[in-house]
């Protein structure tokens, strides 16, 4: 039985988490921090640690997702030493140890991946060039291929002759790079023998024994072709060993100096002669030739298919799991992997043998399930992080009539932007032809090469094929299928199948068989048809069209239309689609007890480091679903209050009325309990900023218009100043009251519910209290921990702690009883089936029921919903629940008892049993 205690020398935790937590680790909060935090997550009720990126990450790294070496442990969080200590605390206490592990990128640029700097170096010789996916022959105007470095911050001819690339040399090394900034770019030693003679002559050094040896090492390397990858050592080892030599370099680099022409001239015809070619940071939308993680140049693609690469990334993970000292892994961003499924069959392998067990090692992906999708069979995994399950308890608490009401006031606010489906569109238009323009650009070229490969398909020109393969990108409704290099799946196919329907329907040429041929790429079929095409350029297309969907859905669905489309923004989250309707309680029923047989121990997540917002900001939104007139009725009288701090020239107004209706709503989730601080302005300022870039209309990342964020976030501190908009903030803080409650009650509902449905809840850091933070950065500020500590140790009763609910301590007890109920009951949690239970009487709909039974325990759970009948004015508390009864089937009918308020009534009457909380657990057996 999972969870099953044995003798002290044989504790351990269990294989499935009864709960998780996420900290985000950072050179602030590191190992050390973590271990100190140990106690307080074991009083709480958490069996697993789940820590976010620990390996060594770039310096500074906020997040932990830019590795640099996945075989070391990060020295920034106090390095092995202090990961021993955390790690001998969490099995002292009994707590398992996941980690967020990146296959899919490394960080790049910069000075500190050495693999990347050999790759540099050594272009395609370099035995590293096969972990990276670059495409070589891309680069023009380079022998043997290249790859581009968009990194300048000005054109190359500025950058060229400011001299912010500088020719220098390493004395420690023996080695020559050329720098911009903090960015190293090594000189191929193939050329050393150039440099050496050029600056030997340029220092007067050539009667000077350091110069002398320098050129007879000149000499000896000047052949084609020499040094090679392995004498290279060789040859730094003996130049950095020539005496004085470090003088002479010194006083001949200036022949590379750009104080004259002929300096500039040799710097430049040394850079075309290596590996890479420095650029623009501009042309990267366009011209970039390496994968990247969706659009940041910083982050370089990894080839896990790659068997070498799997195997060098793998070390450390593989050491820390035999040795006991790591129990679970999420993986990031599966959905950039070129084979996701062959990755999953490697990892199995990988963890069998490092554990040397029979039970399963516990890994959960990082993956966006689309309404109704299935998962494809990975293997080993338990199932995904939980975004899907965000989005359905979100789905159950939404007042689907008001959402509509809320749908049609946003278009009669933004008709240009009413309508999502076309708002996506242009979305995904607008990052097909510039942010990952240059990865369409590889995939377009690549299907031309396959066309040009028979006569029966060469009459389909690259342009038509790009129209045809861009009408597919647009048509496609999830992030990606799973072609395999051997085959098509029968449910991949279907959806291909789908797609290119949708896609023909749109074309307009009269070569309508493109469909066909391009079907055929996607599917892999054109292998099997026995017709000469480049069997190894259809299989790349067909999984590299793969990786780019996934990217392509994030920036375009996530990343630009949900910031553009604010009908009900807690409804825009990730895995989420804003325009999806409520769920009745059949079904969310339904998708519950398909859930318990099918991935049930995969995470239940309310909040993440990638959530929009935070889980209790998203329930108090989520309550204007309620109250729609209402709502409008206000919003049409701050916007009227706040129309003389709208700035409106050449026909732009500042804000936009989108980012107008987006910070009411953002306000109605975040707003204080206590009076308006500098620092609360700061986050919505920031936020604003943020939001609106990311929407890429008004401003974006890529051309900001700062004119447009000044008048943004001047509009933002004008609103939220009392002196000036004294009755705003008055007419707000009255309406904001009632949706606060209203959240509350939601967000306990919404707790309970991640806690008792089939899965593995998961908590993000500091959400045990209310979590008002925004997107990231926002959502990673340090968290008080001793307050929650202390908070926990307190003795406080139900009524108190219902008394003072806004400190949110009384989320906080919940929470407790609720992991302490499932570290009680592990195999019924486990393990329990899902049965729904019928409710009755006048507010049935406001009511969920359902049964976990395992063996001869039962579990009962009671949520409720759509609060605003008993909030009022959102002054008080409620003390009635809503009038319904709980029907038990007669097979089970038993005794109960309260599991979260010993003592109190377990009765089947709602008004009853929800007269205190919204909620109710109950427990027998």
């Amino acid at each position: 039985m999972v969870g099953v205690r044995m003798d002290r020398a044989e504790l351990m935790p269990p294989a499935i988490p009864h709960s998780t937590y996420r900290l985000q680790l950072s050179k602030d909060f590191g190992f050390d921090q973590a271990t100190a935090l140990v106690p307080y997550l074991k009083a709480l009720g958490i069996s697993h640690l789940y820590a976010s990126p620990f390996l060594k990450a770039r310096a500074g790294s906020q997040h932990g997702y830019d590795i640099i070496d996945h075989n070391a442990l990060n020295p920034e969080f106090g390095g092995d030493e202090a990961f021993t200590r955390l790690s001998d605390a969490l099995k002292q206490h009994d707590l398992g140890l996941i980690l967020d592990f990146v296959p899919n990128h490394m960080a790049v640029g910069g000075h500190d991946n050495p693999w990347w700097l050999d790759v540099l170096e050594w272009g395609p010789q370099s035995p590293h060039a096969a972990s990276f996916d670059i495409a070589w022959d891309l680069l023009p105007y380079r022998k043997g291929g290249g790859v581009l470095l968009p990194v300048l911050g000005q054109p190359y001819n500025g950058a060229l002759t400011a001299g912010e690339i500088e020719l220098k040399y390493d004395a420690t090394e023996g080695s020559f790079s050329a720098w911009y900034f903090d960015h190293r770019f090594p000189i191929n030693p193939q050329r050393y023998s150039d440099i050496l003679s050029t600056i030997v002559t340029a220092a007067d050094g050539t009667k000077e024994p350091a110069g002398e040896a320098m050129l007879a090492l000149a000499d000896e390397h000047r052949h084609p072709g020499t040094p090679s990858y392995r004498n290279t050592p060789a040859l730094k080892r003996r130049l950095a060993d020539i005496p004085d030599a470090p003088s002479v370099i010194e006083r001949g680099l200036k022949a590379y100096r750009p104080d004259h022409e002929s300096g500039i001239n040799l710097l430049h015809r040394l850079l075309e002669r290596q590996h890479y070619r420095l650029a623009f940071w501009r042309l990267a939308p366009s011209s970039i030739n390496y994968r990247r993680f969706f659009d940041v140049n910083e982050l370089a693609g990894l080839r896990m298919e790659d068997a070498g690469t799997f195997q060098k990334t793998h070390v450390l993970v593989a050491r820390l799991i035999a040795e006991g000292r790591l129990h679970g892994l999420r993986l990031d961003h599966i959905d950039g992997l070129y084979d996701p499924l062959q990755y999953t069959r490697r990892l199995q392998t990988l963890t069998a043998q490092a554990r040397g067990r029979r039970e399963p090692f516990y890994v959960v992906i990082e993956k966006i399930v689309e309404d109704d999708e299935e998962l494809p069979p990975f293997s080993g995994i338990a199932g995904t992080t939980g975004y899907e399950w965000l989005n359905t308890i979100s789905r159950l608490l939404v007042n689907e009539r008001g959402r509509v009401e809320l749908e049609r006031t946003w278009r009669d606010m933004a008709p240009e932007l009413g309508h999502f489906e076309a708002v996506l569109e242009s979305a995904k238009l607008r990052v097909l032809n510039t942010i990952l323009a240059s990865e369409f650009n590889v995939l377009a070229q690549l299907l031309a090469r396959i066309a040009a490969g028979h006569f029966s398909s060469r009459d389909y020109t690259p342009d038509r094929l790009r129209e045809a393969l861009e009408l597919y990108v647009l048509e496609f409704p999830v992030y990606r299928t799973y072609v395999s290099p051997r085959s098509c799946a029968d449910r991949d196919r279907i959806a291909i199948d789908n797609v290119i329907a949708a896609a023909r329907r749109r074309w307009q040429g009269p070569d309508i068989d493109i469909f066909d041929f391009l079907r055929c790429c996607i599917t892999t079929d054109l292998n099997h048809s026995g017709l000469p095409y480049s069997r190894t350029r259809v299989r790349q297309f067909a999984l590299k069209l793969q990786q780019f969907t996934g990217p392509m859905m994030a920036k375009s669905l996530e990343d630009t239309a949900i910031y553009r489309y604010q009908s009900l923004i807690a409804l825009n989250e990730v895995g989420g689609y804003p325009t999806l309707p409520g769920l009745s309680t059949d079904e969310f029923h339904r998708r519950m007890a398909q859930r318990a047989g099918h991935f049930t121990h995969g995470l239940t997540a309310t909040s993440t480091h990638d959530t929009k917002r935070g889980e209790d900001a998203r329930a108090r939104i989520l309550a204007l679903s309620e109250i729609p007139g209402l709502w409008e009725e206000h919003v049409t009288h701050w916007r009227r209050l706040n129309a003389r701090f709208v700035t409106i020239s050449d026909d732009e107004r500042s804000p936009s009325v989108g980012h107008e209706y987006l910070l009411y709503q953002t306000l109605i989730g975040v707003w204080p309990h206590a009076p308006i601080s500098d620092d609360f302005v700061k986050r919505i300022e920031a936020y604003a900023v943020k939001a609106a870039r990311e929407g890429k209309l008004e401003t974006s990342w890529i051309s900001p218009n700062e004119d447009y964020e000044a008048k943004l976030t001047a509009f933002v501190r004008r609103m939220l100043d009392r002196t000036e908009s004294l009755e705003f903030l008055d007419t707000f803080g009255d309406f904001a009251r009632r949706t606060t409650l209203m959240g509350a009650l939601n967000s306990l509902s919404q707790l309970v519910l991640k806690a008792t449905m089939p899965g593995v809840p998961d908590f993000y850091q500091g959400t045990e209290l209310w979590d008002l933070s925004l997107v990231d950065p926002d959502n990673r500020r340090p968290v008080d921990f001793d307050a929650r500590r202390a908070a926990l140790a307190a003795d406080a009763d139900w009524n108190d702690l219902v008394g003072r609910w806004l400190d949110g301590h009384l989320k906080l007890a919940l929470t407790h009883k609720l992991l302490q109920l499932r570290n009680r009951h592990p195999a019924l949690f486990c393990e329990g089936r899902y049965q729904p239970v019928e409710v009755t009487g006048p507010d049935r709909e406001h009511i969920t029921a359902f049964m976990r039974p395992h063996r001869s325990e039962r579990l009962l759970v009671v949520t409720g919903r759509h609060f605003a009948a008993l909030t009022d004015q959102g002054n008080h508390w409620p003390t009635e629940g809503f009038n319904a009864e709980i029907t038990i089937n007669a097979d089970h009918r038993s005794t109960w008892d309260n599991a979260l308020i010993p003592g109190a009534p377990a009765s089947l009457c709602c008004r009853e049993l929800l007269n205190k909380l919204p909620v109710a657990v109950l427990i027998s057996g």
